[in-house]
């Protein structure tokens, strides 16, 4: 299993990465500050660090530059800082990627794959997520429906892979707006509607039962 270390004191995002990364197998340990953080960065292996900036005790680039005297564990950095300076003094502390709040889960995700591919390459990372004659090419992020490739727009994209990563699991739209938007997002529930309907103008095939099922009162899911 994957050990990812989860450096960061703001305590709704902190709970939301670490709930959204055990969903998805990774074996998630959260720390809330950087002197604690670096610690158990420097005395336990593990695969990817996932380390905030504004930390107390120690911040996250002093963090990440006394990691890097001692190991080369992948670092992503994840700030509300978004300049350019900001975006420097991280990578060149040795940060591995960056990733700017708030962003959605599945950008996130993405960017540990990749990580992890270079990292790992003995491991199996899953490249590829299949549904019916649906498929997903999570590198490329192409869509198919069969031999026919399906043109859809970066939510409209996020938003199946998060079903299908899913399958089976009823997902209400607030957790699909955390996953897809944000948790931070300010935006009304009903946008969900709006593209699961996008998605099933695009996806489904006339007289057959839409690949997205509604659960009144719930939300949404897509069933094997």
């Amino acid at each position: 299993m994957t050990k990812v270390l989860i450096i960061e004191d703001e305590v709704n995002m902190a709970k939301f990465i670490e709930l959204e990364l055990e969903h998805e197998g990774f074996d998630a340990t959260l720390v809330a500050d950087g002197r604690t953080g670096l610690e158990l960065a420097l005395e336990q292996d593990w695969d990817i660090i996932l380390l905030d900036i504004m930390l107390p005790e120690l911040n996250g680039i002093e963090v990440c530059r006394r990691l890097r005297n001692a190991k080369d564990t992948p670092v992503i950095m994840l700030t509300a800082r978004d300049s350019v300076i900001d975006r420097v003094s991280g990578l060149d502390s040795g940060a591995d990627d960056y990733i700017p709040k708030p962003f959605a889960i599945e950008e996130l995700l993405a960017r540990m794959r990749s990580i992890l591919r270079r990292t790992k390459p003995d491991d199996t990372v899953k490249n590829e997520l299949v549904y019916r004659d649906i498929t997903v090419d999570l590198e490329s992020c192409t869509v198919k429906r069969g031999e026919t490739t399906v043109e859809l727009t970066r939510r409209e994209y996020d938003l199946l892979v998060a079903f299908m990563q899913n399958s089976n699991r009823v997902l209400s739209r607030d957790v699909l707006l955390d996953r897809v938007w944000g948790y931070e997002a300010v935006i009304e529930t009903n946008i969900v509607d709006v593209y699961v309907r996008y998605l099933r103008n695009k996806l489904d095939k006339p007289d057959e039962e839409s690949i997205i099922q509604t659960v009144r009162g719930i939300g949404y899911v897509m069933r094997t």
